[in-house]
């Protein structure tokens, strides 16, 4: 090859662990596999209506460390089993962060946190994280951003959103399309809600791109669209969006598309203008709208540590404060643990 014109601005290319080696390595079993597709359909359900139950997606902005994501996944775990006959609850397992412009991109790609980007350790974290959290019985949660990521772990999800700025993305919109669990995409960042709808309206039709298969060979993906999509409102540049007037809105747009009113409102992010002690606010807001027959919310969004806040890594030198969120502030266990009790009553 001459590198006078070819990969100019490449360093040096690593070959990774093929997705077939790692669930090789490390995995899923038949129990798992039948709870994946149990929660799977739960979610469907409550998608097409079928389930009432409140879809509750909690937990961590993003996880940076093992052992305080299955504390927190123990909890979730207890506390769903006094919840689960009203209330669907999953768990947050965000292992890739999108940034504006720089810093930490989560777990899979930077596991030590320090610019290593030692990226096949943090898939190996990922999915043993992921199973061990399957094994308690919770449902998993997780964004999709890499493209190549999902070969790795698409087994061990039982729901993927798409975040505000790859919702506009044909790559992501083609993802979508052939990923084996409900979708949820959000708004882009200046809270227009079209680009989401027109994502949705893409991934439902078949599609045809570039991608890998699980010997990690170049290929063709041909898809047959996913139908299990809707839409989540995090707000943006031009205000929040989860008032009743909003809502009214998305459902009128969503309709005028031909798609079904199934819309998730994130409380965090540009709703709560990233101050992590309005959530519960907002949240309670969402939900009394539900309970006065706003049947098109299907669900909230909370980001949640087993402390609240956050705290800096810019000068990370490996001694973090235990589970307290390095990215976007979230809410403490306590107050997510009033929060989800409260709605269980809401809904008697």
């Amino acid at each position: 090859m001459n590198h006078a014109i070819s990969n100019v601005h490449v360093v040096r290319l690593t070959p990774l662990v093929t997705p077939q080696d790692l669930k090789a390595e490390l995995p899923s079993t038949t129990q798992l596999e039948k709870s994946v597709i149990s929660h799977r359909a739960a979610v469907i359900d409550v998608l097409n209506g079928k389930d009432k139950r409140w879809l509750a997606i909690v937990g961590p902005c993003s996880i940076h460390d093992s052992e305080s994501a299955l504390e927190y996944a123990t909890r979730l775990t207890k506390l769903n089993a006094d919840l689960k006959e009203r209330m669907l609850i999953l768990m947050r397992v965000y292992f890739e962060k999108p940034r504006t412009s720089t810093g930490w991109r989560g777990l899979i790609f930077d596991p030590h946190i320090n610019n290593s980007y030692q990226i096949e350790e943090g898939l190996r974290r990922a999915r043993s994280l992921l199973i061990q959290i399957g094994e308690m019985g919770i449902s998993t949660a997780s964004e999709v951003l890499d493209p190549i990521v999902p070969q790795y772990i698409d087994d061990l999800l039982c729901w993927a959103s798409i975040g505000a700025r790859t919702t506009e993305s044909q790559t992501h919109r083609e993802l979508a399309s052939g990923l084996s669990m409900p979708v949820g995409f959000k708004n882009n960042t200046d809270g227009n809600i079209m680009s989401a709808i027109n994502a949705m309206i893409s991934s439902q039709r078949s599609r045809k791109f570039i991608g890998i298969d699980q010997e990690g060979r170049t290929c063709v993906v041909e898809t047959r669209g996913n139908r299990h999509t809707h839409l989540i409102l995090r707000g943006g540049t031009r205000g929040v969006n989860y008032h009743s007037e909003h809502i009214q809105d998305a459902k009128a747009q969503m309709e005028h598309a031909q798609l079904s009113p199934r819309i998730v409102i994130d409380c965090s992010h540009a709703n709560s203008e990233k101050r992590h002690n309005r959530q519960g606010a907002i949240y309670r807001s969402v939900v009394a709208q539900r309970v006065a027959g706003q049947e098109a919310i299907l669900g909230a969004m909370l980001e949640s540590n087993l402390s609240p806040g956050r705290q800096d890594i810019e000068s990370y030198s490996g001694n973090l404060k235990y589970g307290i969120s390095i990215t976007d502030a979230c809410i403490g266990w306590e107050e997510t643990e009033q929060l989800l009790r409260w709605t269980y009553q809401q809904f008697a």
